[in-house]
C-alpha cells in the first residue's frame, strides 16, 4: 500500500509540475513566433533620388515605390562612408567606420573583435543568412567567418529550409548597379533618355546620358529582385510580420558620386514596411544613418541594445504617425571617407580622408589631406598602385567623357575641376542657395560664423565616437594592408585584353 502511495503522490507531483510548466512553454513558443521577421535588401552603388518615389521621371522601381506607400519614405538617408566595404562593416555593426580600425577601408581585413546584428540576433534565435553581395570586398580576419549569417544561392532556398515558427533575418545583396554595365542597356529597354534628369556635376552629352540609363537599368533589375523576394513573403504568409529595409550602400558609381561626401555619393534612398508599426504613407525628413538600423532590429526583436552601438534605434521614428521632422534631435548627420583605392602618387598609398556634417541647409566637409588628389592622380604612370588612374572614381562613359573633353569649353572645364581637382581643406555648401553643392563658400565673410559652428560640432562628435583622424592618430587608419586592385588608365586594360586574348 505504502508503495502505491508513492507512486501515486509522484505522478501527481509530476503532473503538477507539468501544468505548472506548460503555460510558461506555451508563452515562449508565441512569443518566439510573434518576434518579428527582417528582411534587409541592399543595392551596390544605388544613390538618392534614383526612384520613382522621389520623382525620378524615368527610373522605374515599383517595388521601392510599394514599399514607401505602404511604409515610410526617408528623404535624408545617408551612409557612413561612400564607399562599399566600409559602408557595409558600418551597416553590420551599428558603428561609424572610423571605428572598425581596418573596416574603415575598402579592400580591408575585418577585425575578429566587432559583433555584427546578425551575429548577435543569431545568438537569440534568429535564423539568419544573406544572397549575393553582404560585407566586402574584402576578407575577415578568421577566414570564413559568417558575419551576415550563411549564404545561400537565393532567398527561396533560405525560406525552404526555415523552421515553422523561428523569426529570421536576411540579407539581400545584389552587385547591382555596379559596374560594368551593358553599354546601351538602358536605351535598349525603352527609356527616355531626354528625360533623364542628369546631376548638376555632370556635362550634358549624349554619352553620359547613355551612360545613367544603363546604371538605371541595374537598378531596376535590383528593385525586380527585392519584389520577387516580396512575393515569396506573401505566399507564405508572413510579409506582414516582416519588417523590411530597402537601400543602396552609397551613391552613384560616377565622377563625384561614388567615393565622394556631397549628396550624390552619400546620400542613399530608404523605405521601411512593418504594418505592425508603421503608419502607411508617411514621408520623413528626419537625418538618418545607416548605422542606425543594427540598433533598430535588435529593438525590434526585444534583444539589448549593445552598449557599444553608436547607431540610434528608429523605432520611435517608424512607429510615430508624423511625416515630416519627427525626432528633432535628428538635424544634422556626420559621414565620412578613409581609404578607398590607394590612388595617389608613389610612394604615398594613403587614401583621401575626408569628414562631414550635413544638415537641412549645409553641408560641411574637412579634408584632412589636401594635398591629396580627391578622386586619385591623374598621372597614371606616377601612381602608387601601378596604372592606376584617377583611382577613387570608377571607370566608365561618363568618366572617360569628362576626361577626354575637359578643355572643350569653359562648362567642360569647371565641371571637370568639380569631379577632378584638389580640393581645399574646408568646403562649406549653402543648400538654401546651391541644393546641388556646387559653390564652395567655405573662404566668404558672410559664412565664416556657420562655418565655425559647424566645425565646431563635427569636431566633438569625432571625438566623442574616438575618430582616430580627428584625434591626430590617422595613421592608425591607413597602415592596414590593401587586398584588391583599382581602375586602369584605358592603354593598360588594352594591353591587358590583347594579352589574354593571345593567351586563349
Amino acid at each position: 500500500m505504502l508503495a502505491a502511495h508513492n507512486v501515486l503522490r509522484t505522478t501527481f507531483i509530476f503532473l503538477l509540475s507539468v501544468a505548472f510548466f506548460l503555460p510558461s512553454f506555451e508563452t515562449q513558443a508565441a512569443e518566439k513566433k510573434q518576434r518579428p521577421n527582417i528582411l534587409f535588401a541592399i543595392a551596390d552603388d544605388w544613390g538618392w533620388p534614383h526612384a520613382g518615389a522621389y520623382g525620378d521621371p524615368v527610373v522605374k522601381t515599383p517595388t521601392f515605390d510599394r514599399l514607401a506607400r505602404e511604409g515610410v519614405l526617408f528623404q535624408h538617408a545617408y551612409i557612413s562612408s561612400p564607399s562599399c566595404t566600409p559602408s557595409r562593416g558600418a551597416i553590420l555593426t551599428g558603428k561609424y567606420h572610423w571605428q572598425l580600425e581596418a573596416g574603415a577601408n575598402l579592400h580591408c581585413i575585418f577585425p575578429d573583435k566587432f559583433q555584427t546584428y546578425p551575429e548577435v540576433l543569431n545568438e537569440h534565435g534568429y535564423s539568419v543568412g544573406h544572397t549575393g553581395k553582404a560585407w566586402g570586398p574584402g576578407r575577415t580576419e578568421t577566414r570564413g567567418r559568417e558575419i551576415a549569417g550563411k549564404r545561400f544561392k537565393s532567398f527561396q532556398d533560405f525560406l525552404k529550409q526555415q523552421e515553422e515558427g523561428t523569426p529570421f533575418c536576411f540579407w539581400l545583396g545584389s552587385s547591382d548597379p555596379h559596374r560594368p554595365y551593358e553599354l546601351g542597356s538602358g536605351a535598349k529597354s525603352g527609356m527616355d533618355l531626354s528625360k533623364i534628369k542628369l546631376p548638376a556635376c555632370f556635362p550634358d552629352a549624349p554619352e553620359v546620358r547613355s551612360d545613367v540609363a544603363d546604371y538605371y537599368w541595374e537598378v531596376q533589375r535590383f528593385d525586380k529582385l527585392v519584389g520577387d523576394a516580396l512575393a515569396l513573403l506573401e505566399q507564405k504568409g508572413e510579409l506582414d510580420n516582416t519588417i523590411i529595409f530597402m537601400t543602396g550602400d552609397h551613391g552613384m558609381p560616377f565622377p563625384r558620386s561614388k567615393s565622394c561626401l556631397y549628396d550624390t555619393g552619400a546620400r542613399v534612398p530608404l523605405a521601411a514596411r512593418w504594418p505592425a508599426k508603421i503608419q502607411a504613407g508617411r514621408n520623413v525628413t528626419d537625418f538618418v544613418s545607416l548605422i542606425d538600423l543594427a540598433p533598430t532590429f535588435f529593438e525590434a526583436a526585444g534583444v539589448a541594445i549593445p552598449a557599444d552601438i553608436t547607431g540610434r534605434s528608429l523605432t520611435n521614428v517608424l512607429s510615430d504617425s508624423k511625416s515630416g521632422r519627427v525626432d528633432t534631435s535628428r538635424g544634422q548627420i556626420y559621414f565620412g571617407k578613409e581609404r578607398h583605392v590607394p590612388s595617389q602618387e608613389a610612394p604615398d598609398m594613403g587614401g583621401y580622408p575626408c569628414r562631414a556634417i550635413r544638415t537641412d541647409d549645409f553641408l560641411y566637409i574637412h579634408n584632412y589631406r589636401p594635398d591629396r588628389w580627391p578622386a586619385g592622380t591623374p598621372h597614371y604612370q606616377k601612381a602608387a598602385f601601378p596604372g592606376t588612374w584617377y583611382g577613387d572614381c570608377d571607370n566608365g562613359p561618363t568618366k572617360t567623357y569628362m576626361i577626354k573633353n575637359k578643355d572643350k569649353d569653359e562648362n567642360h572645364r569647371r565641371l571637370y575641376e568639380l569631379s577632378f581637382g584638389k580640393l581645399p581643406a574646408e568646403e562649406l555648401y549653402d543648400l538654401r542657395s546651391d541644393p546641388d553643392q556646387l559653390k564652395n563658400v567655405a573662404q566668404g565673410a558672410m559664412y565664416q560664423t556657420i562655418k565655425r559652428q559647424l566645425a565646431e560640432k563635427l569636431q566633438k562628435q569625432l571625438v566623442a565616437t574616438h575618430d582616430p583622424r580627428a584625434m591626430g592618430q590617422g595613421a592608425e587608419l591607413e597602415k592596414h594592408p590593401y587586398l584588391g586592385g583599382g581602375p586602369k588608365h584605358p592603354s593598360l586594360e588594352v594591353k591587358r585584353k590583347k594579352r589574354a586574348k593571345k593567351k586563349q
